[in-house]
C-alpha cells in the first residue's frame, strides 16, 4: 500500500470518492511524507504511545502517527470524510474514527474510554489544525487538563509565533500567556504552502507545547489572572495601567495604580513587557477590586 500523502495517491483518493474541498472547515490536506515524518517525529512515539488527532482529512497525518504509536484516535468533524477514512485506513486496525466537532465532543471522556481504560498512558495530540478554530482548540485540549503529555500541532506561523513568543517582543500577547501557563512552548520548524493541496494563503507551522506538571506560575485566581492579562492587550500602545482602568472602570484607576505598586509594576510598563510571573502578582493585588 502506497503512502496516502502524495499528489498522486490523494488526488486518486479524492477523485474515486467525488470529494469536494469545504473552505469554511479550512481544508488543506499534506501531500509531503519528509513534513509528515518531522511532524510525527516531534512527538517522540513509541508502541506504548496513544495519539489524539484533530481534522484527519483523508488519514495522511493518521497513516504517519498509526505507524508509530499504539493507538491514533482522530476526531473529524465532516461526515463527507468518513467513509474516506475507513478506505484509505483500512490497513491500520489501531485507528478509530470518531465524527463530531472537537470543541463539543467530552475529551476528557474519549481520552478515558479510548486510552486510560485501555492501559495506554503515553498520551500526545498529533494533529494539522484547521486554521479558522486553532485557538479554541488549543486552549479546549489545555483547560480539559487530560494527561497528554505533548501536542504537536501544524497551524497558521503567525500563531505559532505568538503562541511561543517572549515578553517584550512584538508578537508576544494575551496567547502566549494563557498557553505558557498551561505549558512549554517551542515552534519546531516552518511549512511552505506548497505542501499541500490545495495550498493556504500563508506559511504554516509546527509547535510542540509540553504540558507542564503544574501551571506556570500560582495565582490566587486563574480566571482574573487570564482576565487581566486580556486587558492588558486591549489597546496595546497603551499603559498598562490605562488600559486596566479601562477594563476596570475610570472610577477604580487609583486602585489599580495603587495595585500595580503593590505588584512591583511600573504604571507606564505596556502589557507586552509582563512576564507571567508578574502578571500573576497583578493578579492577586486586583483581587480586592474585583470582589467589589
Amino acid at each position: 500500500m502506497k503512502d496516502i500523502a502524495t499528489l498522486h495517491r490523494t488526488k486518486e483518493i479524492l477523485a474515486r470518492h467525488g470529494f469536494s474541498f469545504k473552505k469554511s472547515l479550512g481544508q488543506n490536506f499534506l501531500i509531503d511524507l519528509n513534513v509528515l515524518a518531522n511532524i510525527v517525529g516531534a512527538a517522540s512515539l513509541t508502541k506504548e504511545s496513544g495519539v489524539l488527532e484533530i481534522g484527519p482529512g483523508i488519514g495522511s497525518l493518521t497513516e504517519q502517527s498509526a505507524k508509530q504509536a499504539k493507538k491514533v484516535v482522530a476526531l473529524e468533524i465532516d461526515q463527507r470524510l468518513l467513509p474516506i477514512l475507513d478506505d484509505s485506513l483500512s490497513p491500520y486496525p489501531n485507528v478509530k474514527i470518531i465524527h463530531g466537532d472537537a470543541l463539543e465532543l467530552d475529551l476528557e471522556t474519549i481520552v478515558n474510554e479510548e486510552f486510560t481504560q485501555e492501559g495506554i498512558t503515553d498520551l500526545a495530540v498529533v494533529a494539522n489544525l484547521p486554521y479558522y478554530v486553532t485557538t479554541p482548540i488549543i486552549m479546549r485540549i489545555l483547560e480539559a487538563k487530560a494527561p497528554f503529555r505533548t501536542l504537536i500541532m501544524m497551524i497558521q506561523k503567525e500563531v505559532a509565533e505568538r503562541i511561543g513568543a517572549k515578553p517584550g517582543t512584538k508578537a508576544y500577547g494575551s496567547l502566549s500567556i494563557a498557553i505558557q501557563y498551561y505549558a512549554e512552548a517551542e515552534v519546531c520548524f516552518t511549512v511552505p504552502k506548497q505542501v499541500f493541496i490545495p495550498a493556504p494563503n500563508v506559511d504554516s507551522a509546527v509547535i510542540r507545547l509540553n504540558i507542564r506538571k503544574e501551571p506556570a506560575v500560582q495565582t490566587k485566581d486563574e480566571k482574573l489572572f487570564f482576565e487581566v492579562a486580556r486587558a492588558s492587550f486591549a489597546q496595546r500602545r497603551k499603559t498598562i495601567l490605562n488600559n486596566l482602568s479601562s477594563h476596570f472602570g475610570k472610577a477604580e484607576k487609583e486602585a489599580v495604580e495603587a495595585a500595580l505598586h503593590e505588584a512591583g509594576i511600573d504604571p507606564r510598563r505596556r502589557g507586552e513587557t509582563l512576564s507571567l510571573q508578574e502578571f500573576a502578582q497583578l493578579a492577586d493585588a486586583l483581587l480586592p477590586i474585583k470582589k467589589r
